[in-house]
């Protein structure tokens, strides 16, 4: 069965840190792009951070400095680390996979919500 099954979010103070999981299953997780996207209460849908199949990272501006995207590809998991939380992180956070050459091309998470708050 393909899944993407997000963990470890919660409710964090500002400042605080949180770290995301995301369990891969039934798919070649090493040779996908890896992503996180978030999305706010009234917002779209946003890229937070994309991690390539060798590595390459990239970040939205609003989170460089303070998110760190890792992959584990023996353990099928991908990971967001996040620090200085603000407020403004406040979202539900979606995993992402993506290969245009393969089948399924992508498949995404259901979420885990990340609430930043006094």
């Amino acid at each position: 069965q393909v899944q993407l099954v997000e963990s470890g979010g919660g409710l964090v103070q500002p400042g605080g840190s949180l770290r995301l999981s995301c369990a891969a299953s039934g798919i070649r997780f090493s040779i996908y792009a890896m992503g996180w996207y978030r999305q706010a209460p009234g917002k779209q849908r946003e890229l937070v951070a994309t991690i390539t199949s060798g590595g390459s990272t990239n970040y939205a501006d609003s989170v460089k400095g303070r998110f760190t995207i890792s992959r584990d590809n023996a353990k099928t998991t991908l990971y967001l680390q996040m620090n200085s939380l603000q407020p403004e992180d406040t979202a539900i956070y979606y995993c992402h996979a993506d290969n245009p050459l393969t089948y399924p091309r992508d498949v995404w998470g259901r979420g885990t919500l990340v609430t930043v708050s006094l």
